[in-house]
């Protein structure tokens, strides 16, 4: 089986000004020790406002905290009144972009096309796109977690070579476990990320499978994160109100070595 670096990544959503972002990257990059970061790739996300700020302190302290986009446009410029797009992000060095995250697709009417344009985009100008997939509570009680997920993925993915595939990373982030404090437990996240994988396979063939690194989020904290991370499909974590927290995100990433 081929080893995976894991990913790490803090999505900090609608919070800190420019301000408290820099204090919250300067504390996360002090915490952290270079072990940490010869055994995992750390993303930060912050919002569109703080991203040259974040940039700017990355680079000139020599972080090796590498700085990522919480989504952007699926075009490359127009009329788009309020939108971000990829190439803008790309002249920040911004490196990784969210792109599917079940709050764009519940709260903003993302759909699965407009995903997979988003993830073409962010490949199109040298970026690496982290694409989430997930069910919502009444889809789980339902069973249709797996038909859900699995329409998702192929729907991202259709286009891709095996090479780019191979390349990419996803998330498994059950929305009824986004910012709710319910956690699916490791076996859960581990059976639902291995379904990732076999649907990879079918997509992309076995070596593509064996390479793609899969996330978990939801509700991720320093208490379950090695095991999460233990799971054997569990290849990194997607975090939300915990990244707000140096030292518990600290915590989190430590897990991963």
């Amino acid at each position: 089986m081929t080893a995976r670096r894991p990913v790490i990544s803090g999505n900090w959503k609608m919070h800190l000004n420019h301000f408290e972002a820099l204090q919250l990257v300067q504390k996360l990059s002090y915490n952290l020790t270079d072990d940490v970061f010869d055994a995992a790739d750390v993303t930060v996300h912050p919002p569109f406002t703080d991203l040259r700020t974040v940039q700017t302190a990355i680079d000139s302290d020599k972080m090796k905290l590498q700085l990522g986009a919480q989504t952007c446009h699926q075009e490359v410029k127009g009329a788009f009144t309020g939108e971000v797009s990829a190439a803008m992000l790309a002249k920040l060095h911004v490196q990784w972009v969210i792109v599917g995250h079940s709050e764009r697709r519940q709260l903003f009417g993302e759909t699965d096309d407009v995903v997979a344009k988003k993830l073409h985009a962010v490949l199109d100008h040298g970026m690496k796109p982290i694409v989430c997939v997930g069910e919502t509570l009444e889809e789980r009680e339902q069973g249709a977690t797996d038909a859900k997920v699995d329409g998702q993925v192929r729907a991202a993915l259709a286009g891709c070579s095996p090479e780019v595939v191979a390349g990419l990373v996803l998330a498994y982030e059950p929305i009824w476990a986004i910012g709710t404090g319910r956690t699916a437990t490791p076996e859960d996240a581990q059976s639902t990320c291995g379904l990732i994988r076999r649907v990879v396979e079918e997509v992309a063939g076995a070596e593509a499978a064996q390479a793609v690194r899969v996330q978990y989020g939801g509700s991720v904290k320093a208490a379950n994160a090695a095991e999460l991370l233990g799971q054997a499909d569990v290849d990194g974590l997607l975090v939300g109100g915990a990244s707000l927290d140096a030292d518990e995100f600290a915590s989190i990433v430590a897990a991963a070595r």
